[in-house]
């Protein structure tokens, strides 16, 4: 059977599949199926069918023959049976963690990818792409205030591979022995995030030998943004512990309440104990397209690195993560390894950090400083890209960014921003409206596009049943998840201080129909579980 023909079929059950999400929006915006109580609701929507693992597993059938296949038919039967047990993320209803649907242009990023199949760990085999990611990444780069001529980046597996990227880059950089002695030589280091930090970062201090007890965790205020102050506070704390503070992560956008950390009072502190700078970008990054919003990333450009994630925000397809900073020569001599039955270098080739004995390590001590002043000039530019990273396998992420770049440009990644910041602001109005009903978490307007509520208490406003641990309000809360899911709506829900509240996240395609749906569905549950 010719190639053609068996992508012709599949595509025809994927256009099926996002026509069934179009399709379902009319209900959406009516809160829902029409029932006149939840015992009523049908069990599948067009979101998603819910099952539990064991009503999945006969459902699925995933058989793998020992012998001869089973050709067309049963690969298709496959890829419908994985279709119509997956949510939909194309529906208006999937509201529930920081991605949402891609694009057709995103569909046509990884149709190309996958057709070319092209490892970008060597400019030999990945010439078109490796010239893509470079100058996607340098562009990307420059508007968060990289603008040096080694500025740029590179795209790594996901937002927590790019943060435990920042991580060895710091410590490399900073104390250039480790690359060869790892973190011996009586060194403790310390890690600095937000109490409402990314786990990742934690993830990031195990998978670098230095525990999860090297994170120090810093108050936030009460808008969820990282204490200066109290950063200071525990730099002298670790500092008396006999520890040796190496990195900070502030965040853009943080996961539950989508705050924004102080960068410029931030970087102050770094750059006085000579401390390492990142900013984890992956959710709320892309603020920075919008001249409405991008305030929320002043100071970025005072970050020695930076990760932002366009499958999150920007609807890219998962997974596309950016790591960016100002000098990419940092990057190379903190990652570079020699291997030269892959990077066949040219005899005359100059580039820095390409010998890593131990003299020559040593030798780079002191080439990093906090005021951007990174030494020698004699710096060639990198074209195998693997050499700048962890990774050797790496797929053509940065494709995804730029076709869509092409397609939307910077002024309608713009308007997409603006548009779904508004309709955060729009949910959150509603939510304020209706103070009987609703007690919002977020502020009004929040700060990115999460929208965190309780059920209200009828009388007093607060939320619903306040209890000393919660448990009656968690209860509720995750019921009503669990209902509104049956109506076509998957949103999720977070630790507070009246147990468990819900937490929205809108997106650039949320229309403001699916926000009065949404709002019409959690009053018909509340009604429902009084």
């Amino acid at each position: 059977m010719p190639a053609f023909q068996l992508i012709e079929a599949v595509k025809d059950l994927a256009v099926q599949y996002v026509q069934d999400a179009d399709g379902a929006f009319d209900e959406r915006a009516q809160g829902g199926p029409a029932v006149t109580h939840s015992a009523d609701l049908p069990v599948r929507t067009a979101l998603v069918e819910p099952l539990t693992p064991q009503q999945l597993i006969p459902r699925l059938d995933l058989q793998l023959p020992q012998g001869e296949g089973g050709g067309r038919a049963a690969m298709l039967a496959l890829v419908q049976r994985v279709l119509q047990l997956s949510v939909n993320t194309w529906d208006q209803g999937f509201l529930d963690k920081l991605y949402a649907s891609t694009t057709p242009v995103g569909v046509a990023a990884e149709l190309l990818l996958a057709v070319l199949n092209t490892n970008l760990h060597v400019f030999q085999v990945s010439p078109a792409l490796t010239l893509i990611e470079k100058t996607t990444a340098r562009e990307f780069a420059r508007l968060y205030g990289f603008t040096g001529p080694r500025a740029g980046g590179v795209t790594v597996a996901g937002g927590s591979a790019s943060n435990f990227t920042s991580v060895i880059i710091a410590r490399n950089a900073l104390f250039p022995d480790t690359k060869i002695h790892g973190n011996g030589a009586g060194r403790r280091f310390a890690l600095f995030t937000s109490a409402h930090g990314h786990y990742s970062v934690e993830k990031a201090a195990q998978a670098a030998g230095l525990g999860s007890g090297a994170v120090w965790t810093v108050p936030v205020d009460a808008a969820g943004r990282m204490l200066p102050s109290q950063l200071e506070s525990r730099i002298a704390a670790a500092t008396a512990a006999g520890m040796t503070p190496l990195y900070v992560n502030a965040t853009a956008g943080t996961t539950v309440m989508g705050s924004y950390d102080p960068f410029e009072a931030i970087s102050k502190i770094c750059k006085t104990h000579r401390l390492w700078m990142h900013i984890d970008g992956s959710w709320g990054g892309p603020a920075i397209f919008s001249a409405a919003h991008r305030h929320k990333m002043d100071g970025s450009h005072l970050a020695d690195s930076l990760t932002v994630n366009p499958h999150k925000m920007m609807n890219v397809p998962v997974t596309c993560s950016f790591l960016l900073g100002p000098d990419l020569r940092i990057f190379h001599k903190a990652n570079t390894l020699p291997a030269d039955y892959l990077f066949h270098a040219p005899p005359d080739d100059k580039k820095t950090g390409v010998d890593d004995s131990e003299a020559a390590v040593t030798a780079q001590s002191g080439d990093w400083t906090p005021d951007g002043d990174e030494g020698d000039d004699d710096y060639e530019e990198v074209w195998d890209l693997a050499d700048l990273t962890l990774q050797c396998g790496r797929r053509g992420d940065s494709l995804k960014l730029a076709l869509a770049w092409v397609y939307e440009g910077a002024a309608g990644f713009e308007r997409q921003t603006d548009h779904a910041f508004a309709m955060a602001a729009l949910l959150t109005d509603i939510l304020a409206s209706k103070p009987a009903i609703f007690s919002l978490v977020s502020t009004n307007p929040p700060p990115c596009l999460q929208v965190c509520f309780y059920y209200a208490d009828a009388t007093t406003g607060a939320p619903s049943q306040p209890n000393a641990n919660g448990t009656v309000n968690t209860r509720r809360t995750r019921e009503a998840v669990r209902q509104l899911t049956r109506r076509g709506f998957m949103i999720d829900y977070a630790p507070g201080d009246h147990g468990s509240f819900f937490r929205v996240v809108l997106n650039w395609q949320t229309r403001p129909g699916t926000v009065h749906g949404l709002v019409r569905a959690l009053e018909a549950v509340r009604k429902e579980l009084e």
